[in-house]
């Protein structure tokens, strides 16, 4: 299915529905809460909290994220945004912006090491205590 042909199908749906006279706020509401759902699976994911298992991990991953997704389209709908033509835009941005490979290469290795640095800080020396504790 093309992005455009879901977004046209997604605003008939709801049209039948009476699911268009949603004001967009709300639906940014809606969009949020789902996202939160997201953000919660995330962190089952990284270990931070216990999983039931990867394989329903992952199946309630792509429900939350679908969910989110559909909020976003509807608001697109609403708003009159054109998915696939915003999408193309953001492509060709990214495009001009991160053209050289190098560059991001070196962005990437400088985030892996505040990444690392900020990790030993949690970790800390004795009973988890950094230098900043003492």
């Amino acid at each position: 299915m093309q992005i455009r042909d879901y977004q046209q199908w997604l605003a008939a749906w709801d049209r039948a529905r009476g699911w268009d006279r949603v004001s967009p706020s709300h639906t940014l509401v809606h969009a949020l809460e789902e996202l939160g759902e997201v953000a919660r699976l995330l962190l089952q994911w990284e270990g931070y909290k216990q999983a039931a298992s990867q394989e329903q991990l992952r199946a309630d991953l792509e429900e939350e994220l679908s969910d989110v997704f559909v909020f976003l389209f509807k608001l697109a709908y609403q708003t009159g945004v054109d998915v696939e033509a915003a999408l193309a835009r953001g492509q060709a941005k990214a495009d001009g912006r991160h053209w050289d490979l190098d560059k991001a290469n070196a962005e990437l290795a400088r985030y892996h090491a505040r990444q690392a640095e900020a990790l030993a800080q949690m970790v800390g020396g004795q009973n988890g205590r950094t230098d900043r504790d003492s």
